[in-house]
């Protein structure tokens, strides 16, 4: 999602001793070993970085935890018409449907950001997505009608959440759901649990180098170092940050007919270039990374005030250069 259509780059964790590529893991201290493995999985490049075990250890863990990120990758996607998601979307009104514990995690993840950022995160936004995706190379045009019939299909309160046999239900036939805005920074999480289940202690697990989970600290050091970068290939640097247990993703659009939008007008979002998430769980900062770029600066600094665990950054770009908003606790 992304809101379906974001592009998530973010960060580069860094080397010591170099200037990496994205999404190349830190050396705990000169000569020290650090494993990585890597594994294509929702539509990206995941990445497990594990230090202080033996590499054939190291390997068997990444290889559980790139099992884990498959058997989710078939049960969140869009695209598989036999995913709980297809399924979801193929609901007529009233009916329920039992899904995975990883499905409805997400959907309760979502409901409740949902919440918290006053619709600015909707995973029922399929339908407005797909009225603004470039058609033959020219930018899409959607009419008032469509836009309002799309936005009759939107809202989280058209999805009903049954916790007593993991069931899902809409209220309206037609409700789209795209769990691309979270599903990523889920399967993290997951990668992570199954590397603690091996009782690895230091890692570093990313997808797409959009949303990143930082495992422990390496040896002599207080945390990953990642270094904040614009997007685009050559992405411009904002800093840097150290995080240990905690993760952090970032949004941002590089195509300028593949546009974020913001499910609270179904239009367009002409804020920020991108937007920046630091919290406990990928799960959630793959949510808000989101959700920020369609959030105004006082509405950013307004969640965060009112979640200390949360730390945003918004990038503005106007005809007097860049300009970089911070909100709760950056640590460089």
């Amino acid at each position: 999602m992304s809101q379906p259509g974001a592009a998530k780059p973010g960060f580069s964790a860094e080397q010591r001793g170099s200037a990496p590529a994205a999404g190349q893991g830190g050396a705990p201290e000169p000569g020290a070993k650090v494993h990585s493995f890597v594994h294509e999985a929702m539509a990206s490049m995941f990445e497990v970085r594990i230090a202080g075990e033996e590499a054939g250890y190291a390997r068997s863990a990444a290889d559980a935890a790139f099992q884990e990120l498959d058997r989710l990758d078939a049960q969140l996607s869009r695209f598989s018409p036999s995913s709980d998601v297809c399924q979801i979307n193929a609901l007529k009104a009233g009916r329920r449907l039992r899904v995975g514990i990883a499905t409805f995690e997400c959907l309760q993840t979502s409901a409740q950001v949902c919440r918290q950022t006053g619709g600015a995160f909707d995973v029922t936004i399929g339908r407005l997505y797909a009225l603004w995706q470039p058609r033959a190379d020219a930018p899409p045009h959607p009419s008032d009608a469509e836009l309002a019939a799309a936005r009759e299909l939107t809202g989280m309160d058209l999805v009903e959440l049954h916790e007593e046999d993991f069931s899902v239900s809409v209220r309206r036939a037609g409700v789209r759901i795209d769990l691309g805005g979270i599903g990523k920074g889920y399967a993290v999480d997951r990668m992570i649990d199954i590397l603690r289940e091996w009782s690895v202690k230091t890692a570093l697990v990313h997808g797409g180098q959009s949303s990143v989970y930082c495992l422990g600290a390496p040896p002599g050091r207080k945390g990953w170092t990642l270094n904040l970068r614009g997007p685009g290939e050559q992405g411009e640097a904002y800093g840097r940050v150290d995080l240990k247990d905690r993760s952090l993703s970032g949004s941002a659009v590089l195509d300028k007919w593949r546009h974020v939008i913001d499910p609270r007008t179904g239009r367009p979002a002409m804020g920020h270039a991108g937007a920046w998430a630091i919290a406990p769980t990928a799960t959630l900062t793959d949510c808000l990374s989101t959700a920020f770029m369609v959030m105004s600066a006082r509405e950013v600094e307004e969640y965060c005030r009112q979640h200390p665990e949360v730390s945003g950054m918004l990038l503005d770009r106007g005809a007097a250069g860049s300009k970089l908003l911070k909100f709760g606790k950056w640590d460089e």
